[in-house]
């Protein structure tokens, strides 16, 4: 369990968010140089080199967007032309990409970074450059919405598995979706009938919350409050929901503990988003307060069950039902332990993690919950502060990563095992170095009294 700091301040990060900062910027500098990007896009590292996985082009997003938090937080225009220039080059295809449910993760990243910083007044306004941006997120949105599958009671963004798979990780590409609506779009379908892109974001929420979270009402025998299924399938033909699943976790019956960690920070950033609609505009759909009860439900649990499944210093083994745990021990009184001989941890799930927390703990503490708000910041804290730190933090001149210790398939072997190790240790991946760089970036803004960061910020 999280053993959590109450005394630590975001002000206390600061000497480390500067280190961070210029690693951060050599990580950029040093791929720049050495990748080849006729490859494809780099994904995770092998022996601190980037390679590819030819599944799908999910990380490009994550490459680019992490080029823009780096201006965001050190104010460097070259990085902010490069930026431009690679987006402008690279990002279209992923645009109109009909195959994939990642829309949240590589265009929100790219084209709606940089529209928020222009709203934000942080890059000249260019009226022409705002407009492009904003179709790109228009068109985003609208695109992946059309990835639909229609259930008992609601719908849901099928994976690239197919119409019968929810993942939990698509929580996060609902961003795509509402970002689409809240910029004045639709999805246009036969005979024209528009298709209300807000509606499909939160039939996806309200799917994922009732089929990818466990409440501990007795759902099967492993039903934990807060534990999360990677996949949840059902049966297209008549829309009952058939079983959970995973592609990535150990099992069916345990937590894959990036999954848990997308949910904790989708649900938590859509709280925040859900607060700035109007009443009215959300009554067809069950109402403000139902829909803010459900995403508040299945927050909390799963923060709660990050928390407690969780070592104490916030950085959680690759799945809470990962055979080998039994054989390191007493693994959630210590501290987590990359280098151990029988499990990995994925520090990418900390990253993610993380904002989880301290945005629902600010969330909470906004609405005037002052106790149970101060539990969420403060774990979320001090799991950055553990982040910010050896063994995580990368300082070798030569490892293209940042963040250390993330995993990506472990079921399937992807991951690299150093010469001598039983298990995976000391890489990283382009979704863990975005996601450091973006709490990172949320913590600096509240230290300095900037504008608070959010992804729909970009419509104001």
């Amino acid at each position: 369990m999280i053993k959590i700091d109450y005394e630590i301040k975001p002000g206390d990060l600061s000497g480390k968010l500067k280190r961070f900062w210029d690693l951060s910027e050599e990580k950029i500098h040093l791929i720049d140089k050495q990748y080849d990007e006729s490859k494809g896009s780099p994904i995770f590292t092998a022996n601190g080199r980037y390679s590819t996985r030819g599944w799908t082009e999910w990380t490009q997003g994550f490459q680019y967007g992490s080029v823009i938090f780096q201006f965001d937080a050190t104010g460097d225009k070259e990085l902010l032309e490069y930026a431009r220039n690679k987006i402008l080059e690279k990002m279209a295809f992923h645009l109109s990409n009909i195959g994939v449910h990642d829309h949240g993760f590589n265009n929100v990243s790219t084209y709606g970074n940089l529209l928020r910083l222009m709203v934000e007044g942080k890059i000249p306004w260019n009226e022409w450059e705002k407009n492009y941006y904003k179709l790109a997120l228009k068109i985003s949105g609208a695109v992946q919405a059309s990835r639909w599958t229609t259930i008992k009671n609601g719908g849901f963004i099928h994976s690239f598995n197919g119409p019968h798979s929810l993942f939990v990780d698509t929580i996060r590409s609902c961003r795509a979706l509402t970002l689409s609506h809240m910029l004045g779009h639709s999805l246009q379908g036969e005979s024209d009938i528009k298709i209300n892109l807000m509606e499909r974001a939160l039939l996806h929420i309200k799917s994922t919350a009732e089929y990818s979270i466990f409440y501990g009402d007795g759902r099967d025998i492993y039903d934990v409050c807060g534990r999360t299924a990677h996949e949840s399938i059902f049966n297209i033909k008549d829309g009952n929901f058939r079983c959970s699943g995973t592609q990535q976790g150990y099992s069916s019956f345990s937590t894959w503990t990036r999954g848990l960690a997308w949910a904790m920070c989708g649900f938590a950033e859509q709280l925040e988003w859900i607060e700035t609609v109007n009443e009215e505009e959300l009554t067809p759909f069950g109402g403000k307060e139902a829909l803010i009860a459900l995403m508040l439900k299945a927050a909390k649990a799963t923060c709660d069950f990050y928390i407690v499944n969780s070592p104490i210093d916030g950085v959680p083994y690759w799945d809470t039902g990962a055979p080998g745990l039994q054989k390191i021990g007493d693994y959630l009184d210590k501290k987590s332990d990359p280098f151990n001989s029988f499990e990995p941890v994925d520090s990418s799930a900390a990253a993610i993690g993380s904002q989880g927390l301290l945005r629902l703990g600010r969330y909470l503490k906004e609405k005037g919950d002052d106790d149970e708000g101060f539990i969420y910041w403060q774990a979320g804290l001090c799991v950055v502060n553990t982040l910010l730190e050896e063994p995580y933090l990368s300082t070798t001149a030569n490892h293209q990563g940042l963040l250390l210790h993330s995993i990506y398939h472990r079921p399937n072997g992807w991951d690299y095992v150093p010469e001598g190790s039983k298990i995976p240790f000391g890489e990283s991946s382009m979704w863990g170095d975005y996601h450091i760089r973006e709490v990172c970036l949320y913590l600096q803004r509240i230290i300095n009294n900037e504008k608070y960061y959010t992804y729909f910020n970009c419509t104001k």
